[in-house]
Order: structure tokens, then C-alpha cells, then sequence
């Protein structure tokens, strides 16, 4: 079995992808990074000297997985796969308008930019609304999963009955994940997770 590095600015994570390796891929070596850090230094903008960090962490692993959104265009830059793009372009392929949520501020530009490229690549024109839920960010950081993902569930919810047309819901970040079962939806709701993790594990030819 391959080995996968991963990169996380939460704990929580590694536990996620732990139990999606044991289902989908038995006897796969996950190597978890944490640095928590890196999204602290990176709410004001990532600077020179935090890009370098990051390049040079990302390196020293042959195939690496960034679960950071924040950080994600640098880690792809460090020749790492970002955990949003797999989604991002099953989002593009759906059309359009795709609802993005964002729990962070930090992660608005990095995934509009990501969303953009990948309908460019589809050859389709740029079609997204979006929902800003950084009010919920402390439910988050103060360990209340449960309460994190009813709430965003209940609000993507509410936004879906205002915006009918729209074609898939994307779920920006990896921690919003939790979620993406209890919204009752007519259209695709995505989360990073899984996709990414199995387009890493092919990526490293398992």
C-alpha cells in the first residue's frame, strides 16, 4: 500500500481521514501533519515567509494531501493536491448556480478562485452564489461538531428554498463535512473529504 501525507490545520481531521482510509482503503499508511499555526498566520494573508514554511514542509513528502482550504493554493503551488479541487469539479460539472458556504472569511477567495477555474475548465460560464456562515466558526473551534453541522445544515437549508435554481452545494471546508448528510436536499451537497482522499490515493497509484 501507498503511503499519503497529510496536512491539517486542525486535529479533528486526522481522525476523519483515518476512518475514510479504513473504509475505502484497508491497510493504507496515513501520516498526519498538524499545524494548527499555519491558518492562525494565514487569517491577514499568507506572507512570504509562511509560504516558504509551507513549500518546504510539503517537500519532504512524495504524495501529499493539504485539508486546508486557507492554505490551498500554496500547497498546490508545493506540487500538493488541495482537498477542494476534486469537489470543486464536480461542482463545475453540475452547471451551475453551485452554492458555496464558507465558515471562514480566510477561505472565500481561495475557493471562488478554485470554483472559477475549474467551470473555466469545463468550458462553462461562472455561475456561483454565496453563503457566508462565519458565525458559526466558534461552534467549530470550540469542539461542538454536532451543533456545527445542524447548524449549517439548517441555514444551506433555508438558502436552497430562496434560490431554487441552483445545481450543487459545495461545502467549502473540510470541517463543515459533518454536515453534508443532514441537509435535505434536491441537489448534490458536497463535501472535500472523500473525494479528495480517493484522488490521492490514485494519484499514488493505489
Amino acid at each position: 500500500m501507498a503511503d499519503l501525507t497529510l496536512f491539517h490545520t486542525a486535529e479533528v481531521h486526522c481522525a476523519t481521514f483515518d476512518a475514510l482510509a479504513a473504509r475505502i482503503a484497508p491497510g493504507v499508511r496515513l501520516t498526519h501533519v498538524v499545524r494548527p499555526d499555519w491558518l492562525a498566520r494565514a487569517q491577514n494573508g499568507i506572507d512570504v515567509e509562511l509560504a516558504e514554511e509551507i513549500t518546504a514542509a510539503l517537500a519532504e513528502a512524495p504524495v501529499a494531501l493539504c485539508t486546508c482550504t486557507t492554505i490551498g493554493s500554496v500547497a498546490e503551488r508545493a506540487g500538493a493536491l488541495r482537498i477542494d479541487a476534486p469537489m470543486m469539479q464536480a461542482a463545475a460539472r453540475s452547471g451551475g448556480p453551485v452554492l458555496l458556504v464558507c465558515c471562514l472569511e480566510s477561505t472565500r477567495a481561495p475557493s471562488t478562485e478554485l470554483l472559477e477555474a475549474a467551470f473555466a475548465a469545463e468550458g462553462r460560464p461562472v455561475r456561483i452564489a454565496h453563503l457566508d456562515l462565519s458565525d458559526l466558526w466558534p461552534l467549530f473551534t470550540a469542539g461542538d461538531s454536532d451543533a456545527f453541522a445542524d447548524a449549517i445544515a439548517r441555514r444551506v437549508e433555508s438558502a436552497l428554498a430562496a434560490q431554487p435554481d441552483l445545481s450543487a452545494v459545495v461545502l467549502a471546508q473540510a470541517s463543515m463535512a459533518g454536515a453534508q448528510a443532514r441537509v435535505r436536499a434536491d441537489v448534490p451537497v458536497l463535501a472535500s473529504p472523500e473525494l479528495a482522499l480517493r484522488a490521492a490515493l490514485e494519484r499514488a497509484g493505489t
